[in-house]
């Protein structure tokens, strides 16, 4: 191992986990990990995110056997992580001290895209606890959404968590019918909205509820809507609406192909698929395989 003379690693930090490869000049990988800790740049100011990725480092480099003091001055790093739309985000994240010869932080999207198709033309959407799109058309980079919680991220787990819980409150409280997915969810609060309420106050250690906490809904309204119950249905059809105005709008950027990544879109991929035809593809490989891509060019 110490006749190594370059290495590679690649992050790549979503809403709820954190994935890291290692590799060598030849692309050996000599260690790969994956916690479950987010490592969105948005959430208090980077800093989770920082720990984060300090730990799984330390990881890393103990799986491979390597001293990461040693080693890291060899090694260049690409950090693909949540909440890096912000260019301010990014560059405050690179200030902080790393043990890396190299290091670059990009959009968690730009490793996704590089691992989708590989470098070639094409878009990819990001379907997750967030939701975004990139495409690279004839050397134009054309970035849509990715703009956080609060504001975007249309077609996220997220958004469609909250959408879920809203809706079943109404229900509870009698303004709009009750579904067997409503009453599902209100079981979970014990059938009190004011659990509901303390709930979305302080979900993580008295913090109010997370894009993460809210997308944990997903696997039940995914459940309920082979069911066809009525307000998975519903919430489904506004979820393929969002998913169609990108879809439209890369169509427009004379994109000849889109890869869905993200969880929530890798369990949706037939249905995006049926209704949106040959146009949508699956990754060629994956994100972290994106960062290792980016990091050789360092």
């Amino acid at each position: 191992m110490h006749n190594i003379n370059k290495l590679f690693l690649g992050a790549d930090g979503g809403g709820t986990k954190c994935r890291m490869r290692l590799v060598d000049e030849n692309n050996n990988i000599l260690a790969e990990e994956e916690i479950n800790s987010l490592a969105n740049l948005q959430i208090e100011n980077g800093e989770i995110a920082y720990q984060t990725i300090k730990k799984l480092s330390k990881i890393i480099f103990r799986k491979a056997n390597l001293d990461i003091n040693i080693m890291g001055k060899k090694t260049s790093a690409i950090f693909g992580m949540a909440g890096a739309r912000l260019s301010s985000a990014r560059e405050e994240f690179s200030r902080r001290e790393f043990p890396f010869a190299k290091i670059l932080v990009v959009d968690d999207i730009d490793i996704a895209r590089e691992g989708a198709l590989l470098g070639e033309d094409g878009a990819v959407i990001i379907i997750g606890t967030g939701s975004a799109g990139l495409a690279m058309v004839k050397g134009r980079r054309l970035q849509i959404g990715g703009w956080g919680f609060f504001i975007g991220d249309h077609m996220s787990g997220a958004i469609l968590g909250r959408k879920l819980l809203r809706k079943s409150l109404l229900a509870h409280e009698g303004i709009i019918e009750k579904t067997d997915l409503t009453k599902t969810i209100m079981e979970q609060f014990n059938n009190e909205g004011e659990k509901l309420m303390q709930w979305s106050f302080a979900a993580n250690e008295q913090k109010p509820a997370r894009p993460a906490d809210y997308a944990s809904f997903m696997p039940i309204l995914l459940d309920y809507y082979e069911k066809n119950d009525p307000l998975a249905l519903e919430l489904m059809d506004y979820e393929f609406m969002q998913i169609e105005k990108y879809i439209n709008w890369f169509k427009k950027q004379n994109c000849q192909k889109i890869a869905i990544i993200g969880g929530l879109g890798q369990r949706i991929f037939p249905l995006i698929k049926k209704r949106f035809g040959k146009i949508i593809i699956k990754a060629r490989s994956s994100p972290l395989n994106g960062a290792i891509i980016l990091a050789k060019k360092l």
